[in-house]
Order: structure tokens, then sequence, then C-alpha cells
């Protein structure tokens, strides 16, 4: 298992948990005191899932068994979250336009309630399943300790090789995504490709096929691949990105960085790929990407991203594994 994946997944639970329970929608009885109930549970798991993936890490078969089942439930409660917290903000969109009548209707009391309800019995099943989890990691006896892994950086040459037949069945996605690097019928100087799929679907390999192709290699003069933290750090993306180009100075103010970054990529056809987007926040999203669009025409992003949140943010092109 990959360090930290299951720590990462539940804080995105707690993240999508969050606003929820801020949210001033319309809630059925008790749906918010379940929403509260599961932002506890998932807490007190997430603060031993550091010290449970080392002990995974280290050939515990019981604990990689229940780390295991853990991600389960966590995925089911990422996907009804989601739906959730996606119901609530096409409400609040709605709610600044003007309304037609069947959407009054869609978003009418009665209709909120009878969701609310719907995914308050959905919420309550994945808080009874978490629950039974927290008991049973009792028996581990894990340390408790909620400190974020360390970011790694990644030399992009190091990190993103792969033998094709690690990726059996995806030539066709390997040569769409190839297919749409080389497509020239783009407005941007640089354009988006997300893949998205759930954890263990082969995303960063796939991406690493593609980063690695030998005409890949021909079309673009500058190629980065980039290990994406949950927070989506700009300052730490910048310092690995110029770490990569060998031009980071320790003693430079974020500004300068900054300046360094748009001055390297100037001009050049790059290929940057930002693996494992997790963080759904625009406001984070936005000012790395304008930062990145200062390369030439023709220059591409690939983000690999199990959350479709993630590549509905981006807005742009995507292939679903």
């Amino acid at each position: 298992m990959a360090q930290g994946v299951a720590f990462r997944l539940g804080g995105k639970v707690l993240e999508l948990l969050s606003p929820l329970i801020r949210e001033e929608i319309k809630l059925a009885c008790g749906v918010k005191a379940e929403l509260e109930n599961l932002n506890g549970t998932v807490s007190t798991i997430k603060d031993v899932l550091l010290d449970a993936e080392k002990k995974a890490d280290d050939h515990s078969v019981a604990v990689k068994g229940w780390l295991e089942k853990l991600k389960d439930v966590l995925h089911d409660a990422d996907d009804v979250l989601d739906d959730f917290s996606t119901k609530a903000l096409q409400r609040n969109v709605m709610a600044g336009n003007k309304m037609t009548k069947e959407v009054r209707i869609f978003f009418s009391s009665s209709n909120q309630l009878a969701f609310s309800l719907k995914m308050g019995h959905k919420i309550k099943a994945i808080r009874e399943r978490l629950d039974d989890m927290k008991k049973e990691k009792e028996e581990f006896h894990f340390n408790e300790g909620s400190n974020e892994p360390q970011v790694m950086n990644r030399d992009s040459d190091a990190n993103s090789l792969v033998k094709e037949d690690e990726v059996i069945g995806r030539e066709n996605d390997k040569k769409e995504i190839i297919e749409r690097l080389f497509n020239n019928n783009v407005v941007d100087n640089i354009s988006i490709i997300s893949i998205v799929g759930i954890e263990g679907f082969g995303k960063t390999t796939l991406a690493q096929l593609v980063y690695n192709d030998e005409n890949v290699k021909k079309k673009f003069e500058l190629k980065l691949w980039i290990c994406i933290s949950d927070n989506l750090d700009i300052k730490q993306i910048i310092k690995e990105v110029l770490e990569q180009m060998k031009e980071w100075n320790r003693e430079e103010s974020f500004e300068v960085m900054q300046n360094k970054l748009r001055e390297k990529l100037n001009g050049k056809k790059c290929l940057i790929v930002m693996d494992d987007l997790w963080n759904e926040e625009c406001d984070k999203w936005l000012p790395l990407r304008n930062l990145l669009m200062g390369a030439t025409t023709g220059s591409r992003i690939i983000v690999t991203t199990r959350s479709k949140r993630v590549a509905r943010m981006i807005g742009q092109l995507h292939v679903v594994l």
C-alpha cells in the first residue's frame, strides 16, 4: 500500500463533511447529527492511520486487511458525501440565478427534505461500518498522531519509468491521451487532460507510459513530473519544479521563484504531469494554472485524480478509467 493513501482519503472525507455540517440547507431530522457523528468517527480513525500504514508496510497482514476494508468504507463515504455536496452546490448556484418553475420544484423544501433523508440513511450506514472499524483498530494498539506525510520530490526520469506490460489493456487509453496531446485544434496555449479513476486503477502508471513514449519525448522541449500534496501548496510545487530544472535557490523569495519559473517556461513547448491531485479548492488551483500558462502554444498538462469534482473544476478533456 502506498504510504499515506488511507490517511489522505480520511482527510478528503473530513474536507467534504466540514462544509456540509455548516451548510444552511434544509435537512431532515437527525441528518446533521449523523454528519457530526461521522465527522467524529473519521477524525478518531484518521489520527492513527499514519502508524497503521507504517505497520502495513512492515508486512503486517492483519493491518493490511483492516486498511483495505477501511479504504472501501471511506471510498463509499466519499461517493455519498460527494453527491450530497454537489446537490448543495447546485442549490446555491440556482439560488443566485433566475429559476424556472421546474428548478423551483426540484429545489423545493419537500424535495430537499426527501433528498437529505435519503442521504441520512446512507450516512448512518457508513457511520455504523466505520464504528465497527474503530472498534477493530483497538486490537492493533496504533500510535496516535495526525502529521501529514512529507511531500516527496520526484525526479522526472527516475520516478516516471514503467514497463509497458504493467498496463495490460491500457493501450487504447494511452493512444487516446497521446492523440489529445498532439491535437493542435485548441484555443489556449496550454490545454489540460485529466485521467480520472479510483485508487489502484493505474492512473499514474498510464500517465508514466504516455510521459515516456518516444513520440511524446520528441514533441515537447520540456517535460516535468510533479507530485501534488493534499493541500495543493503552490510554493512547494514551484520549488519542486525548479529543483527538477536545477534552478532552485533556497535563498530566493516566493516572488522570485514564481518569476523564475515563468521565465523558464516562456516560449517552450512543455508537457507537465501533475500526479495525484486531490484538492478541490478552485481558488488554490487557479493561481497554479495561471502560472503554468506562460508556456508556448501546444503545451499540455496531464492531471491524474480520483476525484470527479477535481476533473470538473479543471473543466477540460478527461479520460475516465
